[in-house]
């Protein structure tokens, strides 16, 4: 088997992300989409990845503007996007930028940071200029999605949580191949709000040959009223708070933490 590697965003999983069934499962597109249709303007979504959102986006009519920091996961999305009508592909825009600093020229009706990408800004002043920088792009009365987890304190400093865990049963590629997935947690940092995780995929090719690949990244987790001071700070007000995509409200037993907010 392969040295595990230490790499943020690899081709290998740019190339496995929509293979993932709880990625491709997930509940929270239709959420999205009614914002877009919603929202009547351009839509500019941080954090795009391989178009999970921003596809369907777009093939709902609306125009949006993709931006993602890796090259990897933009690659793919490219190439989905190449088996779409030509009318669907017109809408859509992507960039390859840092979701900390970045400059369009343009204001959005909708902004949107979906599915944890808000949680890879490891510091506050990642996290503010981020904020920042959307607060500079919304248009007046437009609105800005930020998805986290609800975070369970037990849970950052639980020991069973560094057990390697299936999260991926096995699953089989169109090329033949086959990979199953596992996750742990490698080390938590209490003081930092942040842990360090693993993923680790087992490939297996056609010919019986097996390779085991480590996707390292660190993630950082959010309580509510530090959210909402981070908005505040940026200039943004809060209009509603959600515990889950069908706009439940936030509660002590919720998965998800979506802000929508509004500038000031």
């Amino acid at each position: 088997m392969n040295e595990p590697r230490s790499t943020e965003y690899s081709e290998l999983l740019a190339e496995l992300y929509d293979a993932i069934p709880i990625y491709a499962q997930r509940q929270d597109v239709d959420f999205y989409l009614e914002l877009a249709r919603q929202a009547a303007g351009p839509v500019l979504e941080l954090g795009c990845g391989t178009g999970r959102i921003l596809i369907p986006t777009a093939r709902a009519g609306c125009r949006i503007t993709g931006l993602d920091s890796s090259e990897n996961m933009l690659a793919r999305c490219r190439t989905r996007l190449a088996a779409e009508p030509e009318e669907v592909r017109e809408r859509v825009q992507l960039l390859c930028a840092s979701m900390t600093k970045f400059h369009l020229g343009q204001p959005y009706q909708l902004i949107t940071t979906p599915f944890r990408g808000f949680q890879h800004l490891l510091t506050t002043e990642e996290q503010l200029s981020c904020l920042r920088c959307v607060h500079r792009h919304l248009a007046p009365g437009g609105t800005f999605v930020l998805d986290v987890f609800h975070t369970i304190p037990a849970a950052t400093f639980d020991p069973a949580w560094m057990e390697e865990k299936e999260d991926t049963p096995e699953t089989r590629l169109p090329d033949g191949r086959c990979f199953l997935r596992t996750v742990r947690v490698a080390a938590f940092h209490r003081s930092k709000q942040m842990n360090e995780v693993e993923f680790v995929f087992y490939l297996t090719h056609p010919g019986g040959q097996k390779e085991r690949f480590v996707e390292r990244f660190r993630i950082h987790y959010f309580f509510r009223c530090e959210v909402e001071h981070l908005l505040a700070r940026a200039g943004f007000r809060i209009a509603a708070v959600y515990g889950n995509y069908d706009r439940s409200p936030f509660t002590d037993d919720s998965p998800e933490m979506i802000f929508v907010a509004e500038r000031e």
